[in-house]
């Protein structure tokens, strides 16, 4: 997990809603649900390895204390008792997710059982860290007042930003449309206007949590994501777990290509491109939010990077052997469809069993991966072990 100093002691919400932190043995019973979207006490009991008396007692107090809650109790067809299904409380505590994009900010409140109750993105003029503070008190102000949610029951404030990590606190060597969050505690920028605890990943990393969480990860527990935006980057899922590396910098497959030999496949290309074939777009935010697949440029663009994508997918391959490879970030569906039948897995092909190919599959978090995955960074940090 990423670290944040302003944390050593736990945030208000433990002491402002009366709330005992977790153990780790609640922690992981806490996850499995979370990520299971509710289970039985036996199911609980094969998946944790815990004695079935512990898990009953836990379970108890976690209900108790009102972060699961008992539903319809389900029955298996056998005489007896019906195993009872619990799920996370969703109005227990709630997160705010945010994606700091070059051009754009994404914004969503997240509850307890990892439901996206608000998500909005705004085109921005400016990153600056004046303009983007203000913008980020009306949006919160925003989705409190849509949701109806009481400020204290917010545990804190994930963010994904574009950027290396330097391995320790939140200081980010960014792209340079983000210059004034560049080389500094960016949690304690936050923190300090906000008046709520910070988190800060890295946006390839933050998107992979949510992939993992809300998307393929129920199918997946192995996958590379690739996060495709104004540049490309990614994050890597491991037995549900984020791999992060040294220094927070695992799943930056964009180092992968020789930026003077390889055209990187992102959208900023994109955009240069489609302008020159005539169509007039503002900003890859303006592109998006009008994008259409038949534009003039579009297969130029597929044509120009399918090496460079064939290179990064087949990297990952050979060194991860993962089950799938994810296409996501801020690439359109339909483009991302596209692109699929023109990636090449480079692979010897001996005799007639070639090796297993991890799948090269879609994005399926339900909104912006990127805000989604920083909105269960409070949660995973005092509550969810596991996920």
């Amino acid at each position: 997990m990423p670290t944040t100093r302003n944390l050593r002691t736990p945030p208000p919400f433990f002491a402002d809603n009366d709330v005992q932190i977790p153990s780790e043995r609640e922690m992981s019973i806490l996850g499995l649900t979370l990520l299971h979207g509710g289970l039985t006490q036996p199911e609980i009991i094969r998946a944790s390895g815990l004695p079935q008396q512990t898990v009953s007692r836990l379970v108890k107090g976690l209900i108790e204390r009102g972060m699961l809650r008992e539903e319809q109790r389900v029955s298996k067809g056998r005489r007896g008792q019906p195993s009872m299904f619990v799920a996370a409380e969703p109005g227990f505590a709630y997160s705010f997710g945010v994606a700091m994009m070059t051009d754009a900010l994404s914004v969503v409140l997240m509850d307890f059982a990892g439901n996206v109750l608000f998500e909005e993105l705004t085109a921005m003029p400016s990153m600056a860290q004046r303009v983007v503070l203000e913008e980020l008190d009306v949006l919160f102000e925003k989705a409190l007042a849509a949701c109806r949610v009481d400020r204290k029951k917010v545990l804190g404030v994930g963010v994904g930003i574009s950027g290396y990590n330097f391995g320790k606190g939140a200081r980010f060597n960014t792209p340079r449309q983000l210059d004034e969050w560049a080389l500094i505690e960016i949690d304690d920028v936050l923190n300090s206007h906000l008046g709520l605890p910070v988190w800060v990943e890295n946006d390839g990393n933050a998107a992979a949590i949510g992939e993992s969480l809300l998307g393929v990860g129920r199918t997946y527990q192995n996958f590379a994501y690739l996060f495709i935006a104004t540049g490309i980057g990614g994050g890597i899922i491991t037995n549900h777990q984020l791999l992060r590396g040294c220094n927070g910098n695992a799943g930056e497959i964009g180092l992968i290509l020789p930026s003077q030999i390889y055209p990187h496949p992102n959208l900023e290309i994109l955009r240069q491109i489609v302008t020159r074939h005539g169509i007039e777009v503002d900003s890859v935010t303006d592109m998006l939010e009008r994008f259409d697949v038949t534009w003039p440029g579009v297969d130029d663009w597929i044509s120009r990077t399918r090496d460079s994508m064939s290179l990064i997918v087949s990297a990952l391959a050979a060194i991860l052997d993962p089950e799938a490879i994810v296409l996501g970030g801020r690439i359109p569906k339909e483009l991302a469809r596209k692109v699929i039948p023109h990636v090449e897995v480079y692979d010897h092909y001996r005799r007639a069993e070639p090796r297993p190919l991890p799948r090269i599959v879609l994005g399926e978090s339900p909104g912006d991966a990127c805000a989604i995955g920083a909105s269960m960074l409070p949660f995973k940090r005092f509550f969810f072990s596991g996920i």
